[in-house]
């Protein structure tokens, strides 16, 4: 297993304090904040440490602050109800005595009744696209040199873009992004925390969905960004190290807010989850 993997495996594995509280850790970053998916996994996690038997099937989550990347992160799960077929958790996220985010997570046993699902879109396979590492060697020389090393950075996930714009910026674009997405490497036969994994990636570019219609990315000079609010509904089972489509979309940007929907698929058209999330996108001041 690759060092990247192994330390957000790490990530996932909170630390319990005392019953329904945890403590989680950071990576060692020069970032000045946490991401935002880092937070979502691990309060997922937290969340799952108390119930037995059910799945998630959907959070609905604020961010409230910046994460500080310095300190630990302390989980405090509420246990609000548990019913014949539903577990219901509350989540607060704390540094430095003050929370920095809230989720809400619900919980049901596996059970069978009606099924439909919409049509994974007709795109290009993985295998049918270059690697990350080829992509992003390719581009680099395109940014500024400070921001070149986090670029090249082996990462947890990788992802596979499907006519992806070309950073720091690039011409105004439909309000949409598509990409498949694993883990770098295989996880472990045992391994079942593939929901937290990918509650993890649904915060990688979600919010930079937004941005397209603009011509901007993140590592635009031009725009400053921050996710506000994150929903996730988990509808059948996959494996977060098996390929999956994640298929975006931005119907409206107004008053500092992009509002943006995704759907992900397994690679033979399931739909195994679908997100939502309104983030901060601002035109950065000079003064």
């Amino acid at each position: 297993m690759s060092d990247v993997l192994q330390t957000l495996l790490n990530l996932l594995d909170l630390e319990k304090l005392e019953a329904d509280l945890f403590r989680g850790h950071g990576p060692k970053s020069d970032r000045p904040r946490l991401f935002g998916g880092h937070v979502i996994g691990q309060a997922l996690v937290a969340a799952s440490r108390t119930v037995d038997g059910r799945r998630p099937h959907s959070l609905h989550a604020y961010f409230m602050r910046p994460g500080d990347p310095s300190v630990p992160i302390i989980y405090d799960v509420d246990l609000l109800r548990d019913g014949r077929s539903f577990s219901t958790r509350n989540v607060v996220a704390r540094q430095h005595g003050r929370p920095i985010y809230q989720m809400a997570v619900s919980f049901m046993t596996a059970e069978e009744h009606f099924d439909h699902q919409t049509d994974m879109p007709d795109v290009p396979g993985p295998d049918d696209l270059p690697s990350e590492k080829d992509r992003r060697e390719a581009l680099v020389h395109l940014l500024p040199e400070a921001d070149r090393p986090r670029f090249l950075s082996e990462r947890a996930i990788e992802i596979r873009p499907i006519d992806a714009p070309s950073p720091p910026t690039h011409e105004p674009r439909e309000p949409m992004r598509r990409y498949w997405a694993r883990t770098l490497k295989t996880l472990p036969a045992d391994f079942t925390q593939h929901d937290c994994v990918l509650a993890y990636a649904s915060d990688m570019t979600i919010a930079e969905t937004a941005l397209a219609p603009h011509g901007q990315t993140w590592y635009s000079d031009e725009v400053v960004t921050a996710s506000l609010d994150h929903s996730m509904w988990f509808h059948r089972d996959f494996r977060a190290d098996e390929w999956l489509l994640f298929d975006q979309w931005a119907p409206s940007a107004k008053g500092g807010r992009g509002l943006n929907f995704g759907n992900i698929f397994t690679r033979d058209g399931r739909l195994v989850a679908s997100m939502t999330q309104e983030g901060m996108i601002r035109k950065r001041c000079d003064d």
